[in-house]
């Protein structure tokens, strides 16, 4: 199984991560450990994950994700709601 995950940081800028991995909980781990130059010097929980069969799928829908603004505004809307 491979995951398409959306991380928020848990400072108070409470920004958003993207990503994908075939082992979610390790690559959670690698970003709080600051292993990942782009998301280094905070803590992240976890708030949404899409579980697929395929790396390329997966990896498909971050492409989406991170590029095509309508689609991210759409999950961060659906997200935002569950959140607060």
């Amino acid at each position: 199984m491979y995951y398409l995950y959306l991380l928020r940081s848990c400072d108070e800028r409470r920004e958003f991560y993207v990503g994908s991995t075939p082992d979610l909980k390790r690559r959670i781990a690698e970003h709080n450990d600051g292993k990942n130059p782009s998301a280094r010097g905070t803590r992240w929980e976890v708030v949404y994950y899409e579980a697929y069969r395929t790396l390329k799928a997966a990896r498909e829908r971050e492409r989406l994700l991170k590029h095509d603004g309508r689609s991210r505004r759409f999950l961060m809307e659906r997200i935002r709601k569950h959140l607060e």
